[in-house]
């Protein structure tokens, strides 16, 4: 089986970050946001070795001291660490057999004895070399290696003092300190790469607290594998900057009450049973216990691609709105790269001298949409000559203000090519986006993403490269005459309790065409959404997609049979629903399906059945969250809740969007 691990024959890759550990000695370990997860070039000098024997590269450490070569183990791409931790390290095991079943690898795979290691701590490092291993305890028993080289922050460190820390140790080291030193035979290669898949599981993959868990046999499916992914994705840009920082920092709340726990319970454990103390110390046990274990499930969250992409990251923009000037004036900012006489005629005849009784404004000329984005106050307005325009940042567009390009989309065109989370991040009470065309790259967020407030979009061209816009719950975004294609993830993603209104648009060669984000949560509401005359289309997934809690499921009623044209609604009520609310539900329907002759009938026949089940499903919804509303005002002592108003209060309009050509349909739910 040692044999089949991993030859490493493919460390390299272009499009993987290097994890090459920082060879600087630091004051403190390494945090997760300066180890595997960031680009470390460590190493003065990496040379790849063509001998038939070894088939790993090696590197040179910096440092004051030479030290020899050793093996470059940390650039294994994810389908090599998958296949090693599945197939040969850990396969089906418990979490409480982690530790024995890797013991029984190393027992396999790794030489017991006749290599040198570089034992790198965060304070020095030292050349020694390995007499024995212990495979149960993951430790090995070493000797200083002759000559003597080590390397140490502080000049204290003499050859006494090691031999004395030596012993201390009882000359037994954990194997995850210890980096093989290279040997071109080849002989040493399935050492240095079982060290490496300890050093990389204890360091990125396990956490202290996993053996309290369900002692289940799926704790790779569980734990391992969604870890080592969001590892992954984060080394390769796939997560946005402020959900690592939160992933983080919640792991770090999670090992630090984690820690007080365990001391609290090895204090309980000598404390006299009747104590007072002991009843003190069982409450505060307790509320760390549920503290833990609601960090625990936000970070299952984080780590779970999936679970990562339908909730998304709710991220809080800290983008501070100017405000006025303090004079009060308002300010027309015009971009373009050249400024000629016949454009800036044109400009005072159709937009800056419109309206001659107008009083007088001022004019700022920029050379780029961002500067002049950066320039706004409350009320400005920014015109956006023809031209391509090139920006490497966000536009951060907290103000009211109205970006306008002059000209059709296709001759306005800003095009992000810097690296970030966001393209376009409104924040403004009312913001309005016109006649412009925005290509994204490189990013890991939507190319527009509504906070807050209100953002109108018309006329304009999205060419996305992750998800398309992202309307965040209390946004409202209103998209006209627009055109959205290119996104991996959803065109568009709306949060609940935001309110969308999206007419007479192109959605298409999305993964996803629409996905409608409904949480059973009291303080959140379904959203608002009226979608009219959209055509959705040619996209990999479904049309339209709507994320519910699998609670729905066992609420909603099946719907009945009804007319031709659609399914009519059976609403869920308490049966004293009046004549009133059944015809404004038919009128609903109605609105949604519109009156079509029967020669049209078969011809739209999927137009129709996704306007339909898209209306069922959030009507639907809306009701069972009526009743769970009403149910909380009951138990408040409200005992009379109009159930009419709060249908209204939930009120769609969906009516002649066509879907055309989506991989899964017109409509999809996915229960979670």
């Amino acid at each position: 089986m040692a044999e089949g691990l991993l030859t490493g024959g493919s460390l390299g890759s272009a499009a993987m970050a290097q994890e090459l550990t920082d060879w600087v000695a630091e004051e403190e370990p390494a945090p997760m946001e300066k180890g595997l997860f960031q680009d470390e070039d460590s190493c003065s000098s990496c040379s790849s070795h063509d001998k038939p024997g070894s088939s790993l590269k090696s590197f040179v450490p910096e440092g004051k001291t030479l030290f020899p070569e050793i093996f470059q183990t940390t650039q294994l791409l994810f389908y090599e660490r998958f296949s090693a931790y599945q197939d040969y390290i850990l396969a089906d095991c418990k979490a409480s057999e982690v530790r024995e079943f890797t013991a029984e690898f190393l027992e396999k795979v790794l030489e017991p004895s006749g290599w040198r290691a570089v034992w790198h701590t965060n304070v020095f490092r030292v050349l020694v070399e390995v007499t024995a291993v212990d495979f149960l305890a993951l430790k090995a028993v070493v000797q200083l290696a002759e000559p003597y080289l080590c390397d140490s922050q502080v000049n204290t460190f003499t050859l006494e003092c090691m031999k004395e820390l030596l012993d201390l140790k009882e000359h037994r080291l954990p194997l995850q300190e210890l980096w093989v030193v290279f040997d071109d035979s080849g002989a040493f290669d399935q050492t240095a790469l079982a060290i490496e898949h300890v050093r990389f599981f204890y360091q990125n993959i396990w956490r202290s607290w996993d053996e309290e868990e369900e002692d289940e046999y799926d704790y790779f499916v569980r734990c391992v594998e969604p870890r080592l992914r969001l590892h992954y994705d984060i080394l390769e840009d796939r997560v946005p900057s402020g959900l690592i920082v939160d992933y983080q920092n919640l792991l770090s709340q999670c090992e630090e009450s984690y820690r007080k726990f365990l001391n609290l319970r090895s204090s309980l454990s000598n404390c006299n049973s009747d104590s007072e103390q002991e009843n003190i110390s069982m409450v505060e046990g307790l509320k760390l216990y549920s503290e833990i274990e609601q960090l625990k499930q936000k970070l299952k969250l984080i780590e779970n691609p999936l679970l990562r992409y339908v909730f998304g990251y709710q991220k809080n923009s800290n983008i501070q709105a100017k405000g006025l000037r303090p004079g009060g004036q308002k300010v027309t900012h015009v971009v373009s790269s050249t400024m000629m006489t016949g454009l800036l005629r044109s400009l005072l005849r159709d937009r800056l001298c419109e309206d001659p009784c107008k009083e007088e404004t001022e004019i700022q000329f920029h050379s780029d949409p961002l500067s002049a984005i950066n320039a706004c106050y409350e009320g400005d307005s920014v015109i956006v000559c023809p031209g391509h325009y090139v920006v490497h940042g966000t536009f951060s567009i907290a103000d009211s203000i109205e970006l306008e390009g002059y000209g059709l989309p296709d001759d306005i065109v800003i095009e992000n090519r810097g690296k970030g989370d966001t393209f376009v991040d409104c924040t403004g009470v009312d913001i309005k986006i016109s006649n412009i065309k925005f290509i994204q790259h490189d990013a890991v967020e939507g190319i527009l993403i509504i906070h807050r407030g209100k953002t109108t979009l018309e006329n304009c061209v999205l060419q996305c490269e992750t998800t398309g816009v992202t309307v965040r719950t209390s946004a409202e975004f209103l998209m006209k005459n627009s055109d959205l294609y290119g996104a991996k993830g959803a065109g568009i993603e709306i949060y609940p309790g935001s309110k969308c209104t999206l007419s007479d648009n192109g959605i298409h060669h999305c993964k996803e065409g629409i996905l409608i984000k409904d949480f059973l949560d009291e303080h959140y509401d379904i959203p608002k959404i009226s979608m009219v005359n959209n055509i959705i289309h040619n996209n990999e997934g479904y049309g339209v997609v709507l994320v519910k809690p699998t609670i729905f499921s066992d609420l909603q009623e099946d719907a009945e049979d009804g007319t031709e044209e659609c399914k009519a609604l059976k609403m869920q009520t308490s049966g004293e629903a009046d004549t009133a609310e059944r015809v404004d539900l038919e009128e609903l329907i109605e609105c949604a399906t519109g009156k079509m002759e029967h020669n049209a009938r078969s011809d739209l026949s999927e137009q129709v059945e996704g306007n339909c089940e898209i209306v069922n499903e959030l009507v639907a919804a809306s009701t069972q969250k009526g009743q769970m509303k009403k149910k909380r005002l009951s138990e408040l002592g409200i005992t009379q809740a109009d159930d009419n108003l709060m249908s209204q209060e939930m009120f769609v309009g969906i009516m002649g969007n066509q879907f055309k050509w989506n991989g899964k349909g017109s409509f999809g739910t996915f229960l979670f």
